[in-house]
């Protein structure tokens, strides 16, 4: 059987202001089409989309999940970029500080400023959401947690949106974000960095684990990317995600604020609906046969999380908004060997804000909202909301 081609552009400007009328086309056509623009496969449906991230062979990452052999060359070691057995030993290694244990030590701490932020923000009645709410707990908590020095904290968001956007093809975006990345790669690898890390902070124990021959000394440096770029962004773009669904659905946060227990289901439902991360890639490093056509050894497939957490074959009614869905399949966070090990923070971030916010606000009014516009990454990049 012949795959499908289809002249769509995913990283279109129009693309990235509404993706998901064109993953719905894409899912239509066929499991897998070949997008002709960058010669690239992609998946959209569901099904297709798991077993990629769960059949790590033939789908490698440690070619590379980026949209560019630029970048997939430059980030090689990281830990987004390999297979077993190194990735086990590199997830094991950066997962550590991310532990129940660790966590749960973190949860009184994250729920006093999630408190004492809402408090904060409610007296002004108007804030910007995707700023001075979404990005503090993620910001404020991560950075010091990390332990970078000043400078480097003050930079870590700009590093990981520029990042994300080098993570497409190289187009405009991602050329304008590479100065950045380098900076990043630059500071992360720079052989006096450790001697300004905070003793006890998560990149001081990835240089304690080098010491102890858990990973090479070179190493550790570059998995610093595995802290500041999947941390921040991800967590501040669903927390915008959830202010702007609430506001434009009040009849769901009526049920939560009714039923704080549903938070936690409410929090898969939003990034279900609005995945911050849209898609990775991987590469084939064996024939793989989708829906009765074979996607040749060597190819770049790109599987997209935000369309197969919209397909109609796996959710019923998949556009609609519903806390009282229990969609915790979803693939926003991958799935399999390279399901996001921030996850956990994530939702407890998540969780702790909406607690904040459902004993404060009756009613989320949206005054104006910007997206961000980036290669990867989805959410709002403005979110202005009048709080009653």
């Amino acid at each position: 059987m012949e795959i499908p081609e289809s002249d769509l552009d995913l990283w279109s400007d129009q693309a990235i202001l509404d993706p998901y009328p064109l993953y719905r086309e894409l899912r239509d056509t066929a499991g897998a089409v070949l997008l002709a623009r960058y010669g690239m496969f992609a998946l959209t449906r569901y099904a297709d989309v798991r077993d990629a991230l769960h059949l790590w062979r033939p789908f490698s990452s440690a070619h590379g999940v980026m949209m560019n052999d630029h970048i997939n060359e430059a980030l090689r070691g990281i830990m987004l970029c390999s297979d077993p057995p190194e990735h086990d030993v590199l997830r094991g290694v950066a997962r550590r500080p991310m532990m129940p244990r660790e966590l749960k030590s973190l949860e009184p701490l994250i729920h006093e400023e999630a408190e004492k932020l809402v408090d904060r923000l409610v007296a002004q009645r108007s804030f910007d959401a995707a700023t001075e709410l979404a990005q503090y707990l993620p910001v404020t908590i991560v950075s010091k947690l990390v332990g970078l020095p000043e400078e480097g904290r003050e930079q870590m968001l700009d590093w990981a949106r520029a990042n994300f956007n080098c993570f497409g093809p190289m187009n405009a975006r991602a050329e304008q974000s590479l100065p950045v990345l380098r900076d990043a790669m630059a500071y992360c690898t720079d052989p006096t960095l450790r001697q300004r890390l905070k003793p006890g902070g998560w990149a001081a124990r990835l240089y304690e684990a080098a010491d102890a021959g858990e990973i090479p000394h070179g190493q550790a440096g570059i998995m610093l990317n595995d802290y500041w770029a999947p941390s921040l962004d991800t967590t501040i773009m669903a927390i915008g995600s959830a202010i702007r669904l609430f506001g434009e659905h009040p009849d769901q946060w009526d049920l939560l604020r009714a039923n704080p227990r549903l938070i936690s289901q409410a929090i898969n439902e939003v990034v279900r609906l609005e995945s911050p991360i849209q898609m990775f890639s991987r590469l084939l490093i064996g024939d793989y046969e989708v829906g009765g056509a074979t996607l040749p050894r060597g190819s770049r497939v790109v599987v997209v999380f935000a369309s197969a957490n919209r397909d109609e074959r796996k959710w019923p009614d998949p556009e609609r908004f519903d806390v009282n869905r229990q969609p915790s399949d979803h693939v926003a966070f991958g799935w399999g060997e390279h399901q996001c090990m921030g996850m956990p923070l994530a939702r407890l971030e998540m969780r702790a804000l909406l607690t904040a916010l459902a004993a404060r606000v009756r009613r989320f009014e949206i005054a104006a909202t910007e997206p961000l516009m980036n290669n990867v990454l989805h959410g709002p990049r403005r979110l202005e909301v009048v709080v009653s």
